[in-house]
């Protein structure tokens, strides 16, 4: 793998990357598909999907990925458990080091994914999947006539909580400033919504629970006073924003201001020939399984056209 070239390496293991996969093994392009420390990507930390097109019943996540997996190794993609820590888009073929060696290769699909901004506390580790989420447009069904906390002050943070109050009977904000960051008009709406309460200048300390009967409630600590209280809920939604997994594309690829690689209206093509991207890497309005899903397709027909024009 190391001394040829290949005709095209995905970056990522998540439902691009395996659609990518998919669809460049049945265009007989050979893909290998690097898949990074996290195998799958996202959906491995969630439980049940239940709007993926095709999964009638629903789906847990990981066996998701796993069913993607098998599909595309049934055409022939070749899998490596590395992780990239370099790019050099400076020479071509490009070269991507994994594991300290030198892979080669023609043309690059990225779908490295992003990943939530978390509490980093354990408890939300623990219950992550069973009451804690990091998307309400993902969970929030699972969550009807229940109450939910959503933590955050931004305009994902009102998109949210307004969208969980179609299920909820109470959603309540819990922000760390006294002030929202939302813009306006999100602010407005969601201080309209008679479901929805606020709780400021407090933070999350820890969620209460178990996996096996869910969240039951958060320890809330008040950062002014020190004090903390007991709140019930049934649901505890973290929405603090997320972080495209774009460290190593920095200074080579062009990104927007929060590090989301820009691609060309229309297109997966990012501003280096032979570099293409899909995915929540550059998709951060959407960030749904389906939609990346479609994104990886459409990097891969690009990257095939591509790679048969500059080679033909």
């Amino acid at each position: 793998m190391a001394d040829e070239t290949n005709q095209i390496v995905i970056l990522g293991s998540g439902p691009a990357g395996l659609t990518a996969a998919l669809y460049t093994a049945r265009a007989n392009l050979n893909p290998l598909l690097i898949e990074g420390m996290e195998p799958g990507g996202q959906l491995t930390i969630t439980t049940e999907v239940e709007n993926y097109p095709g999964f009638e019943k629903g789906i847990q996540g990981p066996e998701m990925m796993e069913v993607f997996r098998r599909q595309a190794e049934r055409f022939g993609t070749r899998f490596m458990a590395a992780e990239v820590t370099e790019t050099r888009f400076d020479r071509r073929p490009f070269e991507l080091i994994a594991d300290g060696k030198a892979i080669k290769s023609t043309a690059v699909i990225i779908s490295t994914g992003a990943k939530a901004k978390l509490l980093g506390i354990e408890s939300e580790k623990r219950l992550m999947g069973y009451g804690v989420s990091a998307c309400a447009t993902c969970d929030g069904a699972f969550f009807k006539d229940k109450e939910a906390i959503i933590v955050g002050g931004g305009d994902t943070a009102m998109e949210e909580a307004i969208f969980l109050t179609r299920f909820c009977t109470k959603v309540t904000i819990v922000h760390r400033r006294d002030s929202l960051r939302a813009s306006k008009i999100m602010q407005d709406r969601a201080r309209k919504n008679s479901k929805i309460a606020f709780v400021w200048d407090s933070v999350v300390e820890e969620i209460l629970g178990d996996p096996k009967a869910g969240v039951s409630g958060a320890k809330l600590k008040n950062l002014k006073t020190g004090v903390v209280t007991d709140f019930k809920t049934d649901a505890v939604f973290v929405a603090i924003g997320h972080q495209p997994n774009t460290a190593i594309f920095n200074g080579k690829l062009d990104m927007d201001e929060l590090g989301y690689l820009k691609v060309k209206p229309g297109s997966t093509y990012t501003n280096i020939e032979g570099v293409f991207a899909a995915g929540d890497v550059a998709d951060h309005v959407y960030r749904q399984a389906v939609t990346a899903a479609g994104a990886g397709c459409m990097a891969a027909i690009d990257a095939e056209r591509w790679l048969e024009a500059h080679q033909g």
